[in-house]
């Protein structure tokens, strides 16, 4: 019995000490990249000016959220993330940035133009934190090395969403459905400021590259968020005689505003056709979760990640949505697939001089950055090999220029 008993106890001891070498293994398995060593968690904010409700700008970075965290579980990185919505461009978002910072977030996002200030007052009380202000200019240049600044080619996805409304434009022309000169874009503008600016003249290039007769009209909100006043926009640019309307605005409002006034759209930060079947032809965004993916990775791995950064069409951080195909002009998909791998490799610029005027005259000079980070002329000329080359010196966009054919209404 005594001899039964002890080799009990044995069998017991030697099970008990599997099980504690197994408890101390590293995790193993889908989590990890190479399936041999333990994933890493890492703790990351997102400061956002609204929420996935607007079904634009915030819905668009949180579908980018979304997917950068399943790209980092693949490769044995778990994000887990601290969202701050509905945060006014005010004192509230340095508050958002502390509170994060002590929540212990090891990368802090901040996701509106208005946001950098604030963020920049936080980031050096926190120098092991790194703080990325997305759609910004002022963190690249400064003397902080735990800030950086984001944004994308947006340009070239504008660029070919206006491709897609000029095909539609033209095919009502040639049906005699609208005359040439009725070929009227009109575009809802969140502000005057070089980002929309750019937006709106690389859509209008676009839309002008094959329907030759269209002009534009834009009307500023003079806000990122307003759901009524981009509506309003949207109406009154209807009822000023526009065919089709985009935007650079943060809601759905203006395509369900075009769908009702009869005319189409095209689409900013998110596939909008389900709010508006009958207007929506096509629409393009920024991938965030490019941007995310890299910049957290390298935080988690202990390794830095550019202060300034911007990529575009070939890189997979600027896309189309899909195309409404019982909408858009026939030849559509082939003609964008031509001009797509024209940007990608180069041989089309978007910002060609050859393609637009300034006040009747072909554009050879514009401005370019200073030591301070703002723009002169003749310092590092952005018009340069024929064309003015958007977001070469610094990731957020600087083409403010006003060019013939586009008219701005307030």
């Amino acid at each position: 019995m005594k001899k039964i008993l002890a080799l009990v106890l044995c069998l017991a001891l030697v099970a008990a000490l599997f099980v504690g070498c197994s408890d101390n293994k590293p995790e193993t398995g889908k989590n990890t990249e190479a399936g041999n060593k333990a994933a890493t968690t890492i703790k990351v904010g997102l400061i956002c000016i609204g929420d996935e409700n607007d079904q634009g700008y915030t819905y668009n970075f949180i579908r980018g959220k979304d997917a950068a965290t399943e790209a980092l579980k693949a490769k044995g990185i778990n994000v887990e993330w601290v969202v701050k919505w509905n945060i006014p461009e005010g004192d509230a978002c340095e508050d958002a940035n502390r509170e994060l910072a002590a929540a212990g977030c090891k990368v802090i996002f901040n996701n509106s133009f208005g946001f950098e200030d604030y963020m920049l007052k936080v980031a050096p009380d926190y120098p092991n934190i790194q703080f990325v202000s997305c759609t910004n200019q002022a963190s690249w240049g400064d003397s902080l090395k735990n800030t950086h600044n984001a944004f994308a080619n947006i340009y070239e996805g504008r660029y070919l969403a206006g491709v897609v409304a000029g095909m539609k434009l033209q095919q009502l022309i040639n049906d005699g459905t609208i005359t040439a000169e009725q070929a009227v874009i009109g575009y809802v503008g969140a502000f005057p400021f070089a980002e929309v600016k750019s937006g709106y003249t690389a859509y209008f290039l676009g839309a002008r590259s094959v329907c030759p007769s269209v002009t534009m009209k834009v009307q500023f909100v003079n806000n990122w968020s307003d759901a009524t006043a981009e509506s309003n926009a949207a109406s009154a640019l209807c009822d000023a005689g526009c065919k089709l309307i985009s935007q650079h605005a943060d809601n759905s409002t203006p395509a369900t505003m075009a769908q009702s006034k009869g005319a189409f759209f095209t689409s900013y930060n998110n596939d909008m056709i389900s709010v508006a079947p009958e207007a929506c032809l096509v629409g393009t965004r920024i991938d965030w979760s490019v941007y995310f993916t890299e910049a957290i990775e390298a935080v988690a791995n202990g390794k830095e990640f550019p202060q300034d950064w911007s990529k575009g069409l070939k890189d997979g951080a600027v896309v189309l949505t899909a195309l409404n195909d019982k909408l858009v002009a026939p030849g559509t998909k082939e003609k964008l697939a031509e001009v797509e791998a024209g940007l990608k490799d180069g041989s089309i610029q978007v910002f060609d001089t050859k393609t637009f005027t300034v006040g009747g005259k072909e554009l050879t000079q514009a401005f370019a950055l200073d030591t301070d980070g703002d723009f002169v002329p003749d310092k590092e000329e952005a018009v340069f090999d024929g064309a003015f080359h958007e977001s070469y010196f610094q990731s957020a966009p600087y083409f403010a220029i006003d060019i013939d054919g586009i008219t701005t209404l307030n």
